[in-house]
């Protein structure tokens, strides 16, 4: 077996080893304190601390021990592996469902999401997901099918009638299907202020997922192509991820078109007006 792998392994196999690492990783301690840390006898901290030696990861200094350079080194290349293997057991359930047009999407901005998806006697979990998230924010905008079903658009159209800002882009097939899901309603929330739509004939990866921005937090709405039932959630609240996102929605938004009121069938709406507003590009 490979040298390196064998290292991994060492570490991998006891839970006592990656926690004396880790608390020597914050400051350095001596035997009774990496026993209380740990919750290992001595015994066992004093097998840990010498096998940590043998490798020149730890040096002792009086009655403290602390990471080498090396250890250091060892220390965060193995916590970053530890958080790599969290992140693909995370989004392991919801891999289908992740961006791959959208430029510059990158895994590891998803270190910290939660992932909402149907358990096999809970369909429910990402609708009740978006709703939250829904109620949890003042503003949002988005790209793409995210929030399609009734069981979110009515979350969705009463929070913007309550003044939540919106700026949304749709193909005109998911629009027109909002709208005819309920004429009345969307009329109601497409003729706030606060409410502004644009349409776009090829936006990334809409036939896998949409893309939402709201006030803490980013989201990918995942959903059946066929069916476009929503199959996953993934939100998180991560700086890289809505630098991510704010870049993709901008370069959507500058390709978005404005929308003439005949590519609509909405003849149920004209007593009301146009209720949908078009930003000028």
């Amino acid at each position: 077996m490979d040298s390196a792998i064998q290292a991994i392994e060492f570490l991998s196999r006891s839970e006592h080893r990656v926690a004396t690492l880790e608390a020597l990783s914050e400051q350095r301690h001596d035997r009774r304190d990496l026993r209380a840390v740990t919750g290992a006898s001595d015994p066992t901290i004093g097998r840990v601390v010498r096998d940590f030696e043998d490798r020149s990861w730890i040096a002792r200094d009086g009655p403290y021990y602390e990471l080498t350079p090396l250890g250091e080194f060892v220390t965060d290349r193995f916590f970053e592996l530890r958080e790599g293997m969290r992140t693909s057991e995370t989004l392991r359930e919801v891999w289908q469902w992740l961006p791959r047009e959208m430029e510059g999407f990158a895994v590891e901005y998803f270190e910290d999401t939660v992932v909402a998806y149907p358990g096999p006697s809970y369909p429910y979990t990402p609708v009740e997901r978006v709703t939250h998230l829904l109620e949890s924010t003042e503003s949002i905008r988005g790209l793409g099918t995210t929030i399609y079903k009734s069981g979110n658009l009515d979350v969705f159209c009463r929070r913007v009638i309550e003044g939540m800002e919106m700026e949304y882009i749709y193909s005109l097939p998911i629009l027109q299907a909002i709208i005819d899901w309920n004429p009345e309603l969307t009329a109601q929330a497409f003729e706030c202020d606060n409410c502004t739509i644009f349409l776009h004939d090829d936006l990334p990866d809409d036939s896998r997922c949409g893309l939402n921005i709201m006030d803490d937090c980013i989201g990918i709405c995942g959903h059946d192509p066929e069916t476009v039932q929503l199959e996953a959630v993934m939100d998180t609240a991560s700086p890289e991820a809505r630098e991510w996102a704010e870049t993709v929605y901008e370069q959507c938004r500058e390709e978005a078109r404005p929308f003439e009121a005949k590519e609509l069938d909405i003849t149920g709406l004209q007593s009301r007006g146009n209720p949908l507003r078009v930003e000028p590009r």
